[in-house]
């Protein structure tokens, strides 16, 4: 009778795998049996050929749904297998490598038994099996057993013990399973310190009094799965003004949660791949054109047309939502860019002055993490922040990075993440922020700490950003000396673009691509700020071939927050500012100017004072958005200005090919680089402001000319240079129209076109390309 030796690799472990294979195996009647060891799962079955083979391919289609198999290998086994039944063993070896999964949505089974009056779990808001619940947010050592979680505070009672040793049973080995007699609570307090009595509400119990005062208006700090949030009835107006001014966050849009997709779509469209991504175990946040017979509070994202919808994630979210017919903002429990509390001491600190009430657990979080957000453009799933449901679940790398050392690499200065490479895989931290602010940076650093013990990382070297201010690359710089490791100093832009590589498989010997890289800014190596690139580039080295006309950034990190200093210094260097004067005199955005201190402005610039020239084409955004009047003055968040901008594009003028609806640009060669010139854009962006055309419609004319000059520019550098590939990275391919516009032009040339899936394009990605980017360098010199 044949036997074999079968080896799975991947997210096989704490996901129950194990009983998975034990009830298949039963199934197809093999004898044999099943263990962790240090690679994932070894499994060695005897049996009929046939069976074998059914057992295998039914292995890999009924697969649990938090498992990931990466490998699976057979071979035939030597040894003599003493079995006369199919066994789950113990592990092989104590050194497990049990690779750390993302926390998961509640799954229909726990649903169902929530909301079953005659279930244990019936309203238990901590229910949970193999299948969902909490992982990396309670998770403070490895292996994975409740010991190391914060589950470890809860001794289980009988009932869970029995169902936790039962194999047949899919709560088998599930670390945090608990029910009302063994596991955490949840209680409602007022943030006055006044007590909660029942007669207030009538209602079943705390969680669901929450349902209630949402509906009256209240805000409600909610204790969740990775963090605190804050929340609101979304349809209330006056309550989410309340919640913007008292949480300071006056424009950034709100996530809001529903009970359902039916809820959903009496506000938005979704399609089945937004679907898809709404119910998967990852739940995140996914972006969604607003178009529904109802509308939500008109401040709730002002000035863009999408909204930003999730489903209830725990049982705890169910519970709340279960009578809300109507959504919830649920955003993060925090002020301005502070990093959400997790604690309910700190949310009693801190969040005080912003909820009215609070709905505390005594589960304690271990690990911050924010909800991810997702979008779906042209039918593929963008990530736009990678966090919760995501990280920190491994990205296999490509060919040739198979055997790479251990590597670190600390990522950026905004949207931070850090990368840990290792084994042929990157394992990316949950988004962590802005390290500009204190308490962000002081839990970038708890947060790495946690990373490189429960991984058992010890780095050979540390990549980080060439910028010499990011608090990021001063920490690792003082890593490397600490440990005495070797540095790598990596471009921003060459790691956009390594990262785009990584994610599309892009294995380590390739020909070099044409890479895009479109952002804010980031330090090039010239001392300048890049934010416009056009580089030849493979994962070792670059050749940047093309920018955009480098314009002074006014006041530095003014510019970002005041779009018209950028408008104003595009006119400067477009020699436009006395045509202004003279024939432009009349237009709202000249006037607007002409009130501002503009001596002093041509001062800095000429000096060279705090006003840095910059390729950017995010300050390009600002600059044409605030001529036409979209937050000239002021904005409260970087790309507030772009994001609106889109938002208004006419459809019909995006669609219609006639020249004179596309802004032009022109094109230099100086230096020995070509660049992208936009004055011609601005002499007629200025002639259509003087004649009264509608916003959307310039708006469409800047995108269609933007991305027309970008096609045309890839057209010349792809024929000079003999190359077929192109990347798309950088925060500002976020644009959905610029990403399209730019992929149909350049597929139409048959041009293949590489984007973005698994990490986002904006910084939140940079520390797998600086990681990969390293790791090439290394191997070289080697």
């Amino acid at each position: 009778m044949p036997t074999e030796e079968i080896r799975v690799r991947g997210t096989v472990q704490g996901v129950g795998f194990r009983p998975t294979v034990y009830r298949l195996a039963k199934a197809c009647g093999l004898q044999g049996d099943v263990c962790n060891d240090g690679q994932g799962v070894l499994i060695r079955v005897s049996g009929s050929e046939e069976a074998i083979t059914k057992f295998v391919a039914r292995l890999q289609t009924e697969c649990p749904p938090l498992a990931r198999i990466n490998q699976l290998t057979r071979i035939i086994y030597e040894g003599e297998l003493k079995f006369d039944n199919f066994v789950i063993s113990t592990s092989i070896s104590n050194a497990i490598k049990t690779e750390i999964t993302p926390d998961a949505a509640t799954c229909p089974q726990c649903q169902q038994e929530i909301f079953d009056p005659f279930s244990r779990f019936y309203r238990y808001p901590f229910t949970n099996c193999t299948h969902c619940g909490p992982r990396l947010s309670i998770i403070r050592a490895i292996p994975y057993d409740r010991c190391n979680t914060s589950m470890s505070a809860f001794t289980m009672c009988s009932e869970c013990a029995k169902e936790y040793h039962d194999v047949e049973n899919r709560r088998f080995h599930a670390q945090p399973v608990a029910c009302y007699a063994c596991g955490p609570t949840a209680w409602l307090e007022r943030a006055d310190g006044k007590s909660v009595t029942a007669s207030m509400f009538s209602m079943l119990d705390d969680v669901d009094a929450v349902c209630t005062l949402l509906q009256k208006g209240e805000i409600v700090g909610i204790k969740g799965l990775g963090g605190i949030h804050l929340a609101c009835d979304a349809t209330q107006e006056t309550a989410v003004q309340k919640l913007r001014q008292r949480k300071r966050r006056y424009h950034k849009p709100f996530g809001l949660m529903a009970r359902d997709i039916e809820i959903i779509e009496e506000y938005c469209t979704v399609n089945a791949k937004e679907k898809e991504l709404l119910t998967s175990p990852a739940a995140p946040i996914v972006l969604l054109q607003a178009a529904g017979k109802k509308v939500v509070a008109p401040s709730i994202a002002s000035g863009q047309n999408t909204l930003g919808f999730m489903l209830p994630y725990t049982p705890l979210h169910h519970l709340i939502l279960r009578r809300m017919n109507r959504p919830i903002v649920l955003t993060s429990g925090n002020l301005a860019d502070e990093p959400q509390c997790i604690d309910n001491d700190e949310a009693k600190e801190k969040l005080v002055t912003i909820a009215d009430y609070f709905l505390f657990h005594n589960r304690e979080i271990i690990n911050r993490v924010d909800d991810s957000v997702m979008r779906v453009i042209d039918d593929k799933a963008q990530t736009i922040r990678r966090a919760r449901g995501y990280a920190p679940a491994p990205i296999s790398l490509p060919l040739g990075f198979q055997n790479v050392p251990q590597i670190l690499a600390m990522g950026s200065e905004l949207k931070n993440t850090f990368c840990l490479l290792r084994e042929g895989k990157a394992v990316l931290s949950q988004h962590l922020g802005d390290l500009e602010n204190g308490a962000a940076f002081n839990a970038y650093q708890d947060t790495l700490n946690l990373y490189l013990n429960l991984f058992e990382h010890q780095p050979e070297a540390i990549a980080i950003d060439k910028h010499p201010e990011y608090l990021s690359s001063k920490l690792g710089k003082e890593l490397a000396d600490t440990n005495q490791i070797k540095i790598y100093q990596i471009q921003h832009h060459h790691a956009h673009i390594a990262a785009c590589m990584a994610e599309n498989s892009i294995p380590l010997n390739s020909p070099p691509v044409l890479g895009i890289a479109l952002d804010g800014l980031g330090y090039g190596d010239d001392g300048t700020l890049w934010g416009g690139e056009f580089l030849l580039a493979d994962y070792r080295k670059f050749q940047r071939l093309a920018t955009f006309k480098p314009v002074a950034m006014i006041g530095g990190k003014q510019a970002i927050y005041q779009p018209w200093r950028n408008t104003y210094a595009q006119l400067i260097s477009a020699n436009l500012w006395n045509d202004c004067q003279q024939q432009y005199s009349d237009l709202e955005i000249v006037k607007f100017l002409h009130k501002k201190p503009l001596k002093l402005l041509n001062q800095l610039m000429e000096k060279g004072i705090n006003s840095p020239p910059a390729s950017s084409v995010g300050r390009l955004f600002d600059a044409v958005a605030a001529a036409i009047g979209i937050y000239r003055d002021e904005c409260s968040y970087e790309g507030q200005a772009a994001i609106a901008m889109e938002a208004i594009v006419d459809v019909s003028s995006l669609n219609n090919h006639k020249e004179t609806l596309i802004y032009p640009f022109n094109f230099i060669f100086s230096d020995s680089i070509y660049c992208i010139d936009p004055r011609p854009m601005w002499q007629a962006l200025l002639d259509d402001l003087q004649q009264k055309i509608p916003q959307p419609v310039m708006a469409a004319k800047f995108h269609k000319g933007l991305a027309n000059a970008i096609v045309e520019m890839v057209k010349h550098l792809c024929q000079e240079n003999m190359i077929n590939q192109v990347v798309l990275t950088g925060g500002v391919f976020q644009n959905c129209i610029l990403l399209e516009q730019v992929t149909k032009g350049l597929q139409t040339l048959g041009i293949k076109v590489l984007t973005h899936s698994l990490v986002p394009a904006n910084d939140g990605g940079l520390s797998l390309g600086q990681a990969v980017i390293a790791a090439a360098q290394l191997i070289h010199e080697c």
